[in-house]
């Protein structure tokens, strides 16, 4: 009993040390704290105190030098080959979300890869505490969904970090604007919002309210096809027709902007929708105040979820292939973690979009 009490303690200070290089308390070259401040701090003795340090020698994690002290090595890095991989995304419980893990999982299993799994909800502090738990892991690679993608990344220690412990990792759905020269896969998501915008147009549409989310990447593509497709038919761009929304008000911000449209008799034929959630939440809300779709008003989405077929309605949207796209970052990554460095490959891949023609969407040109 007393033999196991020893080893736990020992481990346990070897576990605490080693995070605290992981995670960047101890930079490389940094004078670890001697035997006896580890002695005095943890309650420990010499001999718990030694033992736990010759592991993390052992394992390369620190350097011992002669009448000098205890150094943090220049590369303590990840122990290579552990079969792991963190896959971080902004919600685990998304509609997409099933489709994309298929993807990834479908690659990655092949080479014996197991996943790790976490989730932001979307929250940059949510970000920050996922990468600080992955680099305290021995992970061979990440794929990550970033968090806000339109704003300016608050934690880039933390990917420089990654970058330091070899550890590769690929964007997907979004890229900070300051680390695009990093690979990342990304719908083509201006096009998408062309497609839908012109489809609606092309159907005699001409007062068509968008709505978008203004802090991901997706949002400001949508919204710049959107305003493609309008410059191309000689529509003006009126900033007042639409809708932004965040991710904290997601769930309310749409539906009560578009209904109070209605109520002010807004001039609109139309809503393109950032995606088939929010366009259902609309729906919902005209519903309740007598708006018919799409005799009264043509919406469409985005996504292609299966939220768009559940419903009598079958909305008008964009196929978005998310287990294409999980398959592309799989290999993409592997290709990484097998030696490719960013240098040797390119660094945006684009997924084409493709309409998919419900029946949310009314022919007005012969009204």
């Amino acid at each position: 009993m007393g033999k196991n009490k020893g080893e736990m303690k020992y481990h346990t200070l070897k576990e605490s040390l080693k995070n605290d290089i992981l995670s960047g308390v101890y930079q490389p070259g940094d004078k670890m704290p001697s035997e006896n401040q580890l002695v005095q701090e943890y309650d420990l003795s010499r001999h718990t105190v030694r033992k736990a340090l010759s592991i993390l020698e052992e394992e390369g994690y620190i350097i011992a030098v002669h009448g000098k002290g205890t150094f943090c090595t220049e590369r303590a890095l990840h122990k290579k080959e552990s079969k792991n991989i963190a896959v971080v995304t902004t919600y685990i419980s998304d509609y997409i979300f099933p489709r994309l893990i298929q993807g990834i999982n479908s690659v990655l299993s092949k080479d014996g890869y197991s996943i790790i799994f976490k989730t932001t909800e979307n929250s940059r502090r949510g970000e920050t505490a996922c990468l600080e738990d992955i680099l305290t892991k021995d992970i061979d690679g990440l794929i990550i969904e970033p968090s806000k993608s339109e704003i300016v990344c608050r934690h880039p220690k933390l990917y420089e970090n990654l970058d330091k412990y070899e550890i590769p990792y690929i964007f997907i759905h979004g890229v900070y604007e300051e680390m695009k020269d990093k690979p990342h896969i990304l719908m083509d998501d201006c096009k998408g919002g062309y497609l839908l915008t012109k489809y609606l147009i092309d159907m005699g549409h001409q007062h068509i309210v968008g709505v978008f989310k203004a802090d991901d990447h997706q949002g400001r593509e949508r919204h710049k096809g959107y305003v493609m497709a309008l410059q191309e038919a000689g529509y003006q761009y009126d900033p007042d027709m639409v809708v932004w929304f965040h991710t904290e008000d997601r769930q309310t911000k749409p539906v009560t902007s578009v209904v109070q449209m209605i109520k002010d008799q807004r001039k609109m034929d139309a809503v393109v929708c950032y995606n088939d959630q929010i366009a259902f939440s609309i729906i919902g809300g005209l519903h309740q105040i007598g708006v018919s779709i799409p005799e009264d008003l043509s919406i469409t989405g985005y996504d292609n979820s299966m939220l768009a077929h559940q419903h009598p309605l079958s909305l008008t949207t964009i196929a978005h292939p998310q287990e294409k796209l999980g398959e592309m970052a799989g290999q993409l990554l592997l290709e990484k973690i097998q030696g490719g460095s960013d240098k040797d490959m390119k660094t945006e891949y684009l997924i084409e979009p493709k309409l998919v023609i419900g029946n949310s969407c009314k022919n007005r040109n012969q009204e």
